[in-house]
């Protein structure tokens, strides 16, 4: 029987979805009626099966995202300024790969940092390189590679990634460190990759909380063209929640 040299060859092959078939497969008396065409092909997806959630993984372990959010779990009943829509759009990623933006506004707790997840969580789905970052951290870092002369290749890597998120965007004063390293992570992706942004700043505050007025005009015109925009209000999901019953997405 070459049951088992078979096994021994599928593993060191490294085809370890189409092992599992097998050994599955061997437990199951009716597949003994199918054809080895039927049998063969489910082995075949069962490996293609395995590798996309593999690469999945990769992906997510990648991203870092903040919160482990999907986009089926996203609360359209409380009223913050969501657009169904709009939201269900974006979620097709096609923003993504047409290299468009996304800003997402709102006062603390209307769930920014969970849509934002969301959607990026979604783009991993979809096949796309994530890479999530706080705004104040991801500066630190720019400014660490700088020392330690990693610099090009942090931009460099920022650059291939297909989704950047940013959240919390002016929550802090910046630098003119930060304000020269921000627009050279967004002057390489500008067009090419698409970046989704997070702020309780208002769209029209952006501008005089970037500080000086000729960066900030080169900082917005590669971020705020070709973006879509979604503007939340109300309170705190956090507290309108707190004599409800535990839903599935948060308040950040």
């Amino acid at each position: 029987m070459l049951q088992n040299p078979t096994l021994d060859k599928l593993q060191a092959l490294h085809l370890r979805g189409m092992l599992r078939a097998l050994q599955e497969q061997a437990q199951m008396p009716e597949c003994a009626q199918l054809s080895f065409e039927e049998r063969l092909g489910l082995l075949v997806d069962r490996e293609v099966a395995e590798r996309d959630n593999q690469r999945l993984a990769r992906r997510l372990k990648q991203a870092q995202l903040r919160q482990e959010a999907v986009v089926e779990d996203i609360d359209f009943r409380h009223p913050r300024g969501l657009d169904r829509s709009l939201l269900l759009s974006l979620a097709s990623c096609q923003w993504v790969r047409q290299r468009n933006n996304c800003l997402l506004t709102g006062p603390t707790g209307t769930g920014k940092t969970y849509l934002a997840c969301a959607l990026a969580q979604k783009a991993c789905r979809e096949g796309c390189s994530v890479q999530y970052a706080r705004m104040s951290r991801l500066l630190a870092q720019l400014s660490a590679a700088k020392a330690e002369g990693t610099f090009v290749k942090r931009l460099s890597a920022l650059a291939r990634t297909d989704l950047l998120v940013l959240d919390d965007w002016g929550i802090t004063p910046l630098s003119a460190e930060n304000r020269r390293d921000l627009l050279e992570v967004l002057d390489d992706r500008y067009e090419l990759r698409s970046t989704l942004v997070t702020s309780q700043l208002p769209l029209e505050h952006w501008h005089e909380a970037l500080g000086d007025p000729t960066l900030a005009d080169a900082i917005l015109d590669r971020l705020v063209h070709n973006a879509h925009k979604i503007a939340l209000f109300g309170e705190s999901l956090r507290k309108t929640r707190a004599s409800e019953a535990p839903m599935m997405e948060g308040g950040s």
